[in-house]
């Protein structure tokens, strides 16, 4: 079974986006396709510094299922 997390995506780094975990105690950020998590929420790339997004966390740490928050 996978966790639940909510996150935010700080910047764009070219064509990855920076996302962390939505606390003040985050982690670093972590790049993941902007295209990817644009493409499921229904945003362009463009839109998503700054939302606050859900996210499962899978087996192997990697995030995935992107919802808007």
């Amino acid at each position: 079974m996978s966790e639940r997390v909510k996150v935010k995506v700080v910047l764009l780094f070219g064509d990855q986006a920076e996302v962390t975990a939505d606390a003040e105690d985050a982690a670093e950020p972590v790049r993941y396709p902007a295209a990817e998590i644009a493409g499921a929420v229904g945003l362009e790339p463009g839109e998503l510094p700054g939302r606050r997004l859900w996210a499962d966390v899978g087996q192997d740490g990697r995030l995935s299922g992107w919802q808007l928050a």
